[in-house]
């Protein structure tokens, strides 16, 4: 069942015999408190709920089991987001917090949800609707803040994955550790006489030791000793793939759940390990490699070359980050739209549609937009005609506008590589923590959505408008 207030009310009887001054909230959570108390900010789960009943034919928004209160959720990741911690750490801090429980709109003779419950509901309740939240923020910002959007910025930035600098051998590896893991697992599910898959990580191990030391030789004969290597390590691999292969065949038409779960981890496993091989033996011959796999734990990430000095190459995912402002000065500072993420090296022009179509949900029109040499000219231009915005591309020759326009924008234009080096050392865009594609656009968003909501909380708030007796406002 769907809950979107706490059964309680924030102030108990324990809260009574607080000293006054314990009970006030630091600002800043004040602020963002006042802000998140919009009703409008969670009818987007009942949304959710109503669409996935319809979908399904149950009816889980009125009946079951009641769920974590949606108010006291939303409050906990943001302060998951702005801190850093971990759930186990988010709980633990929370629930010995004044402060922090107040916020979060938990009395003090409840207990604090668990960190199971808060990260599985983080996964079940997906990114989109973290998206509609931000959107929800936005309209309330332009609707009761003082929050006029004249300027759009945008640029693109990598989220790293969860995961280890990945190696061919290296993945030889925990390919052949994992395989005999599950197949481990699947004949103790289905009993012994379905054989086993051979754990050739000593092997393997092997392999990668004189691999290291060959690598200190720096040398051409090197490089074709560690091709040898690494081909070994790919052989070791293929031989436990036959393995496991031969181990899912003789429990293909079983139908326990138990069994029936054993052999489908074991059949994704194979799927990957024959990509990692297929990957090795590609590089060995010198053919080129399209879609690279680079983990086993995080299999849609990919590696990105930015161009970057210190990091020439990256992995995870590709973000684009937009961001709406009230002026073009120094110092300007506005609201960022739902950012889409992919995996792999896109494009920037082929991330643009995703911000174009969020930029329109929210019917603004920013006069000026300015966006780095990597959009392609044209493509970007003709995309934004439709919003009749004068787009602004660093570099070109075809900027309109004056030079003091111009400098102007490109100066603008270099905040967004400011915003980005905020978000990720105060929000923790710098890693997503959540695994896979849909991991990241949960951990980005959520990234997004509580910078919106510090941002949003400082602006000053419209002042109505009273009128006199000759009509005019006051």
């Amino acid at each position: 069942m769907l809950r979107l207030q706490p059964d309680q009310e924030r102030d108990t009887i324990w809260d009574a015999l607080l000293p006054a001054g314990v009970t006030l909230l630091p600002p800043d959570l004040a602020a963002i408190d006042e802000l998140l108390a919009d009703p409008a900010l969670l009818v987007p789960f009942r949304t959710l709920w109503r669409e996935r009943d319809a979908a399904s034919g149950q009816h889980t928004e009125a009946l079951g089991r009641p769920t974590l209160a949606m108010a006291t959720y939303v409050r906990l990741m943001v302060i998951k987001s702005r801190t850093g911690w971990g759930y186990v750490t988010l709980v633990r801090e929370v629930s010995d917090s004044l402060h922090l429980r107040r916020f979060c709109r938990i009395p003090l003779g409840d207990p604090v949800p668990t960190e199971s419950a808060v990260r599985k509901l983080t996964r079940r309740l997906g990114p989109d609707l973290v998206a509609q939240l931000t959107r929800e923020v936005i309209e309330l910002a332009v609707r009761e803040r003082r929050f006029a959007p004249r300027a759009l910025r945008i640029d693109s930035t990598v989220v790293e994955a969860d995961i280890r600098h990945p190696t061919d051998s290296g993945l030889a590896a925990d390919g052949v550790r994992l395989l005999a893991g599950a197949g481990r697992a699947l004949a103790e599910a289905a009993g012994a006489e379905v054989g086993r898959v051979r754990d050739r990580s000593r092997s393997v191990g092997r392999c990668l030791r004189e691999l290291g030391r060959t690598l200190r030789r720096r040398s051409g004969e090197a490089r074709a000793e560690v091709l040898r290597l690494t081909g070994e390590a790919g052989g070791l691999l293929a031989r436990s793939i036959g393995e496991a292969r031969r181990v899912v065949g003789r429990v293909a038409n079983e139908t326990e759940p138990e069994i029936r779960a054993a052999r489908e981890h074991l059949e994704e496993l194979v799927e990957l390990a024959g990509r990692i091989v297929d990957q090795i033996g590609r590089r060995v011959r010198g053919e080129p490699i399209t879609d690279r796999l680079i983990s086993f734990a995080d299999p849609d990430a990919r590696p990105i070359r930015k161009g970057k000095l210190a990091h020439p190459t990256q992995f995870g995912y590709l973000t684009q980050i937009a961001e709406l402002t009230g002026s073009t000065g120094r110092g300007a500072r506005g609201l960022l739209l739902p950012p889409p993420t992919r995996a792999g090296s896109i494009h920037e022009n082929a991330l643009l549609p995703a911000t174009l179509a969020e930029l329109g949900r929210t019917g603004l029109r920013p006069r000026e937009v300015a966006v780095d040499a990597g959009f392609g000219i044209r493509a970007t231009r003709e995309a934004f005609a439709p919003f009749g915005a004068a787009v602004h591309v660093v570099g070109s020759a075809t900027n309109a506008g004056s030079r003091r326009t111009r400098r102007r924008l490109a100066r603008y234009r270099v905040g967004a590589e400011g915003r980005i080096s905020h978000l990720k050392r105060a929000y923790g865009l710098r890693r997503s923590r959540l695994r896979g594609a849909t991991g990241a656009a949960i951990w980005t968003n959520w990234a997004v959505l509580a910078y919106d909501l510090v941002t949003a909380a400082a602006l000053p708030t419209r002042r109505p408008c009273t009128a006199t007796t000759t009509g005019r406002a006051a």
